[in-house]
């Protein structure tokens, strides 16, 4: 097993990109702590650190919609995770599948 430690020790809260396993879309960004990733691990499905709520998360907690972890991938710097998730509905707060659904133009 890997120490999970390692991944947190440039900082205590590390980026998650959150894809659908199935379509391959970038759903979500969030970011999680050892005791988030510990939870992920154990429940499989994604659990984060809320920024503005200051608390642990547990994505679908009053929605419904979970995002069913399958995978955990991380990069060649190991400061950034890639989860590969099932997801039960709209993975955005709006409603809106990926929380990735308007465009700056270019």
């Amino acid at each position: 097993m890997v120490d999970l430690s390692r991944f947190f020790l440039k900082s205590g809260l590390v980026p998650v990109i959150i894809q659908d396993s199935a379509t391959r879309e970038v759903l979500m960004l969030g970011y999680t702590n050892e005791e988030a990733l510990n939870l992920t691990l154990n429940t499989k499905t994604a659990w984060f650190y809320s920024r503005s709520r200051k608390r642990l998360w547990n994505k679908g907690e009053t929605s419904g919609n979970f995002l069913h972890t399958e995978k955990i991938l991380y990069d060649c710097d190991e400061d950034t995770f890639l989860f590969l998730c099932r997801p039960d509905g709209p993975t955005c707060h709006t409603g809106e599948k990926s929380c990735f659904f308007r465009e700056l133009e270019v």
